[in-house]
């Protein structure tokens, strides 16, 4: 692996793998929850409300080890993240035909998806009817279930990290390499978007984007201890984003086919990239803060 290179949103260079080695060969009786918790630690590592982040180490750590660069312990105990990689459960719900007006819907509600049962069921959605399917996402991340006035299901939205490196977004901020790895954390993307598909409701979907961009920063300064400034989505070209502009998200050009995370070469398909500033100075805010 040539080094250095970004894995899990971190840069990693050659001296990050010889302290992994070090740390492994020092200590050679740590787990890997030991291990991914010292490591952070190292690099200070941590989200903004001061908690390690060990999870997205942990993550870092199995990418490494996968590319054959370093060797893990063998599991000890189950991962504390260990229902990332378990198959969604089945969760009944109704799925009876909406097709109204969408006055009639509202106000809409947002179910609270820190209630197990709630987001079992914003899991289920995502993996039986989002073309992408749903894994639980590492790192920062915001679920949104929306339900109308009456507690129907209508829709699904995940938002979590930005792509460490994206052209067009870059240039569109206006950012350096150095602002850019400082400020990410205040850009989200939104990952998934799921109207259901009994839900056929005129003007629905960029109804509900701005209803979301109204609270997200909040949502996320409560949740993570810091607001966001924009939102980037990235849509497959056999889409039109047509709620997206009817939101006034602005199309910011095509993806290179390199993923999130900058692989050096075009690996995926090519993608409209567009974004939403959350406040008239994010722009500002993102190069200069």
């Amino acid at each position: 692996m040539k080094t250095p290179t970004i894995i899990q949103g971190r840069l990693i260079t050659a001296s990050d793998i010889a302290l992994i080695r070090q740390l492994r060969e020092q200590n050679p009786s740590w787990s890997r929850y030991r291990l991914s918790r010292e490591l952070a630690a190292c690099w200070n590592w941590r989200n903004h409300k001061g908690q390690i982040k060990d999870i997205a180490c942990r993550s870092l750590l199995r990418k490494l080890a996968h590319k054959g660069v370093i060797h893990l312990p063998l599991p000890k105990w189950p991962s504390p993240n260990r229902f990332r990689h378990q198959q969604v459960k089945p969760v009944e719900h109704d799925a009876t035909p909406i097709k109204e007006e969408l006055h009639t819907l509202l106000p809409l509600q947002l179910l609270d998806t820190s209630l197990p049962y709630v987001f079992g069921l914003f899991s289920w959605l995502l993996a039986r009817y989002h073309y992408l399917s749903f894994t639980q996402p590492v790192g920062e991340n915001m679920p949104y279930l929306l339900a109308d006035s009456h507690g129907r299901l209508l829709a699904c939205l995940l938002f979590g990290s930005a792509a460490w490196s994206c052209a067009a977004r870059d240039y569109y901020i206006g950012w350096s390499d150095t602002q850019r790895q400082q400020r990410l954390h205040l850009v989200t993307n939104n990952q998934r978007f799921l109207i259901l598909p009994w839900v056929q409701v005129p003007n629905l979907a960029s109804h509900v984007l701005g209803m979301i961009n109204k609270r997200l920063s909040q949502d996320w300064q409560a949740k993570y201890g810091h607001p966001i400034l924009m939102m980037e989505t990235f849509v497959e070209r056999r889409f039109e984003g047509t709620c997206y502009r009817a939101a006034n998200w602005q199309h910011l050009g095509q993806t290179t086919g390199r993923t999130r995370n900058g692989k050096a070469f075009p690996t995926s398909s090519i993608k409209d990239i567009y974004a939403c500033p959350l406040h008239h100075q994010a722009l500002l805010r993102l190069r200069h803060e």
